[in-house]
């Protein structure tokens, strides 16, 4: 249980972790506070009892209930109430303050953890898993996690403040608290034994959960066109099956463990009691002291029930804490780079090779793309296109050989000067949930209104912009939902042109846009590569036979290499390539 509240505070970084011992040292005071009440009400008993002239000859102040008696009770009571609201304020603001800092702290390393990982990681792990680390994970680190750490240590530090009280009052009764809280040790290591077991599944079942709620939504349309809708929802009912499954499991497995808490903790209570009843009675101790003690065994193992309550979530509270570093711990690409200013940007690659895992996607691949020249790569598919695209930006790092950018090899760059070189304008655009003119200013966050303007007019999709209600400050939907596929793609061109990066990679990027569209997209890509270097994947004859050189991959090899008219005459894979698109638009209804 230490080890994880431990873990726990240095998980939470070194500031955080200052503002929750901060919280432990005040909530000791908090309780020495609490505790005095009952050294008033102890004042109080002795007092009455020597009226009566009972325990005359053990009094501490040998006098009844007297004005100075009553002046020390209030002292004793102000001073108590009064300590405890000031500290407790106090603490509990470090405590709330830690935890959602915490949470706050850990969802921004992730961010910028994950900006640094090789796109490989992502096909392993699915967008619902990284969702739920940073959503559900981490609400339990910043508001579960936080409570149960707190609500554990104030329980402990009361109890023990008052186990220290009672071995004052008297060493018997101190000695048999130990032995009932040595009893409830056991029976919450058991509970702990038990919820390892489960909670690592809980854990998992909310993941899927939430993977597949994303993919279920996500998926909708084409889960309706394709009549797909009662085993869609079959799916997800049976991840809410099984997550319902776990939690009750975990319930009934932790149950048990309550009741035997329950049952020892309210049997130690009335041993202690009775105890001190007896031992009163045999004149062991004073009158006061027994009434004292019997108020004491009353309280004493709420304190520490309450701990054992939240005890067994902290197995959930560790699970959380390994989902989140099973990211942070991931080997990062090196960025070991340092910021290079170039004269020449040819790209060249030497012998390069790339799996992923075990399956060899590139083989041996070499050629030179020059500076503000064209290239377009065609093969079928699986061939290792984009693959060879997102090689060149370093999205992955190569298994053999090298790829260099102006005679330095990309590893030597630091990735944001690396990036600063490299412009994108993929098949599937994402938007983000923010207005036209931010999602633009996404390729250069401090651009002026002007520069916005300028760009969006260039990429040809300034008087669609000006025609929506809001124009530029229009807030796009998640993904740009609620723009058409094309107008995403120029929006996405007009980000790329504020960015104005020397070398565009252009992803198929008009693969699935109407023709009326096209003709917009076509103008907007002149406006984006004129002067670039361009590094094509497309599957149109008209954008291909105008390059500078074409790439033909064919099973992660370089199968042909040169200009339209000669890879024409090799009769090859491009030649049939050039007779099927001549063939399909030549094709009327």
């Amino acid at each position: 249980m230490f080890r994880e509240i431990y873990r726990f505070f240095k998980f939470s970084g070194r500031e955080n972790e200052k503002r929750f011992w901060t919280s432990v040292a005040l909530e000791f005071v908090i309780s020495f506070f609490s505790r005095m009440r009952f050294i008033a009400a102890f004042v109080l008993i002795e007092g009455i009892c020597y009226e009566m002239g009972l325990g005359q000859d053990t009094a501490i102040m040998k006098e009844g209930v007297t004005w100075t008696r009553f002046w020390i009770i209030c002292a004793l009571l102000f001073v108590s109430v009064l300590g405890m609201i000031a500290l407790k304020c106090i603490s509990q603001m470090k405590q709330t303050k830690g935890g959602y800092i915490t949470a706050a702290d850990k969802r921004m390393e992730i961010a910028l953890k994950l900006r640094y990982l090789p796109m490989g990681f992502y096909n392993k792990n699915s967008l619902g898993n990284i969702t739920s680390v940073t959503t559900n994970t981490m609400e339990v680190i910043g508001n579960i996690a936080t409570r149960v750490v707190m609500v554990l240590l104030d329980g402990i530090i009361n109890t023990l403040v008052l186990l220290i009280l009672m071995f004052v009052f008297n060493w018997k009764i101190g000695l048999i608290v130990v032995g009932i809280l040595l009893v409830f040790i056991l029976i919450n290591f058991l509970r702990q034994v038990v919820a390892k077991k489960i909670s690592k599944r809980k854990i998992e079942a909310d993941q899927k959960l939430v993977s597949d709620v994303l993919e279920y939504t996500e998926g909708i349309s084409e889960v309706k066109n394709y009549n797909m809708v009662k085993s869609a929802n079959d799916s997800l009912n049976s991840s809410i099956d099984e997550n319902r499954s776990v939690s009750t499991k975990m319930e009934c497995l932790i149950g048990p463990f309550e009741a035997f808490t329950e049952i020892a903790l309210q049997i130690g209570s009335i041993i202690l009691i009775l105890l001190s009843i007896i031992w009163t009675i045999s004149g062991v101790f004073s009158i006061a002291v027994g009434i004292t003690l019997i108020l004491m065994s009353l309280v004493i193992f709420n304190e520490i029930k309450a701990s054992g309550t939240y005890s067994s979530l902290l197995r959930a509270m560790s699970e959380a804490m390994d989902k989140a570093d099973d990211i942070l711990e991931q080997k990062d690409m090196k960025d070991e780079g340092t910021a290079i200013s170039l004269y020449s940007r040819d790209i060249v690659l030497k012998d390069v090779s790339f799996s992923y895992d075990k399956k060899l996607v590139l083989d041996d691949v070499s050629f030179t793309i020059k500076e503000k020249s064209m290239v377009a790569i065609i093969g079928p598919s699986g061939s290792g296109k984009t693959t060879l695209c997102k090689l060149i930006a370093r999205f992955f790092d190569v298994d053999k050989g090298e790829i260099t950018l102006g005679g330095v090899n990309i590893k030597d760059y630091s990735v944001n000067s690396l990036m600063k070189n490299f412009s994108f304008v993929f098949q599937n655009v994402y938007l983000f949930n923010d207005t036209i003119k931010n999602n633009i200013k996404f390729g250069k966050d401090n651009a002026s209104d002007e520069e916005v303007i300028e760009a969006a007019k260039k990429a040809c999709c300034h008087d669609f912009i000006m025609s929506l209600p809001n124009g530029y400050d229009t807030v796009l939907s998640d993904g740009g939902g609620n723009i058409s596929g094309g107008e995403k793609q120029r929006i996405s061109i007009a980000r790329a042109m504020l960015k104005d990066a020397p070398i565009i990679i252009l992803d198929e990027a008009t693969a699935n846009v109407d023709p009326e569209n096209e003709n917009l997209l076509t103008n907007a890509f002149n406006n984006l590569t004129k002067n670039k270097t361009v590094i094509m994947i497309a599957h149109k004859l008209n954008t291909v036979k105008n390059a500078d050189n074409i790439i033909v991959l064919d099973n992660g090899k370089i199968s042909e290499e040169g200009k339209h008219e000669e890879l024409v005459k090799n009769n090859g894979i491009y030649s049939r390539f050039i007779k099927e698109r001549e063939e399909i638009a030549g094709w009327k209804l």
